[in-house]
């Protein structure tokens, strides 16, 4: 009886020892999305949530393509060319986000942010065409809103629409080193912001009543739904949790991530990541910190991905997926909530990743600015 008890627990360890050895880990790969297509200066990847396969493209300098999101693709067209209206140095300036109405298969809906050729910020509503939906109608630019810009750096350039249908866009300082005119800090001013409007009510957008400055009496403006940031180049909602996720890029030091919430205030340039800026103590009341940060040591220019929800990486559902810019590194942030369990390298490549994106399925892409192609993740389960 004792013997085979004895027998029975050595064999269960034995398996249980057996499980634990062939646990599988995972080796990433990033690949060549589409081998066949080179885009100029490409800084966005997008997805109309259709249903048509198709993958849209910005250029820095004012074109937008499309194409079929099929690996073996061999051609693109040109969607919208605004590039007359664009004003771009190569430096941050250009067309810089894209968003396609919630209706899109209804109304047709979609919208751009662009530096104008006076180098001031430019939100646009167009429409496709009637005939061609590979085409967008360019006569049909709507301006929604026009933002002056004092330098030709930080202006952001996100938009999104979030879950309730309104319009998120993304707002830098106004540029200058250290926030020179102080706008992260001054609700009175669109910059350094994160906006939410409504593009459905108004002409031509109405403040949402839930919008936290909304009829206030201090001269806010109300459009802001979160400031306080430097630079949000990138952002997006995890469309399970809802969490807006924002990448801030850094001055001097630190590169952070934030769960945006409304009316709260990100610090800058009071603080930059979790640390007080240019000076060694300060006020942090009020103050929301990141997420998470990293130093200039590990990366210099952050750039905001998504939390995966596809099916091809499976061992990646529910991470936030980002990168740098300036190195070309890849890491995970695993997430429980709006709590980071840990921070993982998935690869340390050699591109310059300017944006990265989804498709209809949630499986993600990332832009090589400097060789214009188009790259994936492959996940490889090593024993």
């Amino acid at each position: 009886m004792i013997l085979s008890l004895v027998i029975i627990i050595a064999s269960t360890l034995l398996i249980l020892q057996f499980f634990l050895v062939q646990e599988p880990t995972y080796d990433y790969q990033i690949e060549q999305a589409f081998p066949n297509l080179t885009f100029d200066e490409p800084v966005g990847i997008y997805d109309p949530k259709d249903g048509t396969n198709r993958l849209f493209v910005l250029e820095q300098d004012g074109l937008i393509q499309v194409f079929e999101n099929n690996e073996n693709t061999t051609s693109k067209v040109v969607f919208l060319d605004i590039s007359g209206s664009v004003g771009s140095g190569g430096g941050e300036q250009g067309l810089l986000g894209l968003a396609f109405h919630p209706n899109f298969t209804e109304n047709g809906y979609f919208y751009v942010d662009y530096t104008d050729t006076a180098g001031d910020t430019v939100i646009s509503q167009f429409t496709i065409n009637s005939t061609d939906i590979n085409r967008a109608n360019t006569t049909s630019e709507k301006l929604i809103l026009s933002v002056s810009q004092p330098y030709s750096n930080h202006n952001g350039g996100q938009l999104a629409f979030g879950p309730e249908g309104y319009l998120y866009i993304s707002l830098g300082d106004g540029g200058g080193a250290g926030d020179p005119n102080g706008n992260g800090q001054n609700r009175s001013s669109l910059l350094g912001s994160i906006l939410r409007i409504d593009v459905d009510s108004g002409d031509p957008y109405a403040i949402p009543d839930d919008n936290p400055f909304k009829n206030n009496i201090n001269g806010y403006k109300e459009e802001i739904y979160a400031y306080g940031l430097r630079n949000p180049w990138r952002f997006s909602f995890d469309p399970n949790s809802n969490l807006l996720i924002a990448a801030d890029v850094g001055q001097l030091s630190w590169e952070e991530i934030d769960i945006i919430e409304s009316g709260k205030n990100y610090g800058w340039n009071i603080m930059e990541g979790a640390h007080c800026y240019d000076a060694p103590l300060c006020n942090t009341t009020g103050l929301e910190l990141p997420i998470y940060e990293y130093s200039h040591t590990f990366g210099y220019s952050i750039t905001g991905g998504f939390v995966y929800r596809g099916s091809k990486l499976t061992s990646l559902v529910g991470s936030y997926i980002y990168g740098d810019y300036g190195n070309g590194k890849i890491w995970t942030l695993e997430l429980q909530g709006d709590n980071v369990i840990s921070n993982t390298l998935l690869r340390d490549t050699e591109l310059k990743i300017s944006s990265f994106g989804i498709d209809y399925n949630n499986e993600i892409y990332l832009c090589d600015y400097v060789s214009g192609k188009l790259y994936k993740i492959s996940e490889n389960i090593l024993s």
